[in-house]
């Protein structure tokens, strides 16, 4: 029998424009593209020259610290681009695809009869490595680190977030076999957090059963719930779906970066999934699916908590299986601003009318901060929806600070910038929390490295 966690502190953020259980037609991608940005921890060094032929696992990027974590391409094809901006930093790498993909062939392995390091060798030499992040610092892991444990979320709680639960379906074996290659990568145990009713099943690996509010669903809270990160220990962390494409390299040999994506936000006019490459186009994934007209649309890749403002002409987040759509809300249509009886307007402190209404309504809600920057507020009203053993208050004014010592004291090691995004939603002075927290981690992984 699984072990129980209920998350009490939280808040579910009920938006309109859940993705359906259903399959969407998506258009073809006429380019895929690598973006080194959506990597943290990383400096890319292109190795890649335009005008070269390229299979689906062809190495175009390495890190230049680390020269064994490669990025690969995720599609055959051209490489077309190797976009620069300040300083030559490099944006992205731009490939344009053939009509029917061609993949380097790495063989399909039997993970049962392998050794932790041939495994290890599998994943570098794929570029299936970049999908492995670690804590501290929430960068991708150093292959040379011994991880205590590695911890996957099997669902996701964010707002409008997809279902793993419908994209798992008919990829359960290379998701197991994904679970079992993690499994040889350390000495420790690979804990698999699922929703309470969920029907994903897996064995060989510690399942863990979680209820209650976001961020119940952030790998975060579940480490910080199961084994907190102690100075000095390092786990790894692998998305769900990153997951099922690591069982798929040993299934099949290939380097298939295939995956779901859920199209949410109110401001689609058609809701599902569709099935498509890392590295796509957005425009390949909402044309068509957003209403037509309506210039105040921000389109996001992830989730509205988290996730990146994007255009059209912009790839996927590597690790975004998520685009949601909202008004922007540029336009101003309050006289009395904040003061109006907002009657359908969402509110965590009770000042509108809407507390009221029935806990499964569905609001809208655009992409204005309502409000100017201030000083931090010492109300409590983080700790109201931070589900984790660490007072965030003080953790982020010592990251302000960069107070290494209060820094360590007070869990700098566990967290990620995901973890305060609720704390951003319900800060009322408007800070950008998740970026201070960012900020302070790069900064004390320069520091220690």
């Amino acid at each position: 029998m699984a072990n129980v966690i209920k998350i009490k502190k939280g808040l579910d953020i009920n938006l309109k424009g859940k993705a359906s259980d259903v399959l969407l037609n998506g258009r073809k991608s006429d380019s895929y593209a690598i973006v080194p940005d959506y990597y943290n921890g990383i400096i890319p060094k292109v190795v890649a020259k335009v005008g070269e032929k390229v299979k689906a696992g062809s190495v175009l990027m390495i890190d230049k610290n680390r020269p064994e974590i490669k990025f690969v391409s995720p599609v055959s094809g051209e490489v077309t681009a190797v976009n620069r901006g300040e300083k030559r930093k490099v944006l992205s790498i731009v490939v344009k695809p053939d009509t029917q993909i061609e993949y380097e062939d790495f063989g399909k392995k039997n993970v049962s009869s392998l050794k932790g390091e041939e495994v290890k060798e599998a994943l570098l030499n794929s570029g299936m490595w970049p999908f492995i992040k670690q804590r501290p610092y929430d960068i991708v892991a150093t292959p040379t680190d011994q991880p205590r444990d590695i911890f996957v979320s099997a669902f996701y709680s964010a707002p409008l977030a997809p279902d793993f639960d419908f994209i798992l379906k008919g990829q359960e074996a290379d998701f197991q076999t994904g679970l079992d290659a993690l499994a040889k990568l350390t000495s420790g145990k690979v804990y698999v957090g699922i929703r309470k009713g969920s029907s994903v099943n897996v064995k060989s690996v510690e399942t863990v059963e979680v209820e209650g509010p976001h961020p119940a669903g952030n790998v975060g809270v579940q480490i910080n719930h199961i084994k907190p990160v102690n100075k000095g220990e390092v786990v790894w962390v692998v998305n769900p779906a990153d997951v099922i494409v690591i069982g798929r390299l040993f299934n099949k040999g290939v380097a298939d970066f295939s995956r779901m994506v859920a199209i949410t936000g109110s401001e689609t006019t058609e809701r599902g999934y569709i099935k498509t490459i890392s590295g796509c186009t957005i425009d390949s994934l909402v044309a068509g699916k957003i209403l037509e007209g309506k210039e105040d649309l921000r389109i996001i890749s992830g989730n509205v908590l988290t996730g990146t403002k994007v255009r059209k002409d912009d790839y996927l987040g590597a690790y975004d299986n998520q685009i949601t759509v909202i008004p922007e809300g540029d336009k101003t249509y309050d006289f009395f601003g904040w003061a109006t009886l907002g009657f359908g307007k969402y509110s965590v402190s009770h000042s509108y009318f809407t507390w009221l209404a029935p806990k499964s309504k569905e609001y809208v809600i655009d992409a204005r901060i309502k409000g100017g920057k201030r000083a931090m507020i010492m109300s409590n009203e983080y700790d109201k929806v931070f589900p984790m053993d660490i007072i965030p208050e003080y953790l982020l004014k010592a990251i302000i600070a960069f107070d290494i010592d209060k820094m360590e004291n007070l869990g700098i090691y566990e967290v990620a910038p995901e973890d305060f995004a609720l704390c951003e939603f319900v800060d009322t002075s408007k800070i950008e929390l998740q970026k201070i927290v960012r900020q302070g981690l790069d900064l004390l992984y320069k520091e220690m490295n």
